[in-house]
């Protein structure tokens, strides 16, 4: 059985949530709590950096293939 994704589009989806979550911890107003919605700041960009490194792993393990083949 093959496995629906490819290596190119978990990258892909890394950068793509890496970006959407970076764009709203950055976004997220210092008045966020009157607003309802309680959202950990810090939590969030961690998050964010997180799945921001493993997209730059992937990249990397690119680089990697294209310069050994």
């Amino acid at each position: 059985m093959n496995f629906p994704l490819s290596f190119w589009d978990i990258s892909l989806w890394l950068a793509v949530a890496a970006i959407i979550l970076q764009a709203t911890s950055e976004l997220l107003s210092p008045y966020y709590a009157k607003t309802g919605i309680l959202i950990e700041k810090r939590r969030l960009r961690t998050a964010a950096l997180t799945l921001g490194l493993l997209f730059m792993f992937t990249v990397f393990i690119r680089i990697y293939q294209i310069i050994v083949s």
